[in-house]
């Protein structure tokens, strides 16, 4: 595995606090993927913005003016990871699909594969650029544009289950499951447009527990606590 795209869920940098930023937490993020830099990866992140803003947060709020408070909640949450990383000795890059003064650099495909290629580890903030469309579609759409290998989907459930485990004391967890079933079935993994440009693109995802142990570099090195969700 040579080029990945690590989405990070805003939830779970949050800790415990369940809102913010939790140090800690995003230092043991940090430290991970340092390990992963360091063995030769190249590493895109895209952070959801769910630790500042729901896209419905507010019924009072026009939707497109909703979906733009949350595409800035992950520009301020990846300016803030991003420092995180520098601290532990990464170069590192934010960039997003529209001007946001010095803060952050514009957006280019060939800009991007330019940082990856240099071991810059590059975040992908504000979304596509467009209300109506979630993290997890720019997740994904970042994903085909820099032609990474595979998905890591870092999130506050530790991989895909056939009801909410949150719910339902007895959902069953899938070891490996087909976008095409996780269609079928709506289970959620990543939002309806999202799972589909997965599976048009072959894009497969590693979904996995972002509070457990070392589960970044363990999920990288083949051994996956989570859910593999395949697209052949």
């Amino acid at each position: 595995m040579k080029r990945v795209l690590l989405k990070l869920s805003g939830e779970a940098l949050a800790g415990d606090k369940k809102t913010g930023f939790d140090e800690p937490t995003v230092t043991q993020v940090a430290k991970q993927v340092k390990t992963l830099v360091d063995q030769g990866m190249e590493i895109g992140i895209v952070i959801g913005g769910g630790n500042f803003w729901r896209g419905r947060s507010s019924e009072k709020i026009d939707r497109t003016k909703a979906d733009q408070i949350g595409m800035l909640a992950t520009v301020m949450n990846c300016i803030y990871v991003s420092e995180i990383f520098r601290s532990v000795g990464m170069k590192t890059s934010v960039m997003t699909p529209f001007t946001c003064g010095a803060f952050t650099e514009l957006f280019s495909k060939d800009r991007a594969n330019e940082n990856l290629a240099n071991g810059v580890v590059t975040f992908f903030a504000g979304g596509t650029g467009h209300p109506y469309f979630s993290t997890d579609t720019a997740t994904v759409l970042r994903a085909i544009e820099i032609e990474a290998e595979v998905i890591l989907l870092a999130k506050s459930i530790d991989g895909v289950y056939d009801s909410d485990p949150k719910d339902n004391p007895a959902a069953k967890k899938f070891d490996e499951i087909s976008i095409a079933e996780v269609i079928d079935r709506k289970l959620g993994v990543v939002d309806m447009t999202a799972s589909i440009l997965c599976m048009e693109n072959k894009m497969p995802m590693l979904v996995f527990g972002l509070n457990q142990e070392n589960s970044i570099v363990n999920t990288v090195n083949g051994t996956l606590n989570g859910t593999k969700v395949t697209v052949s």
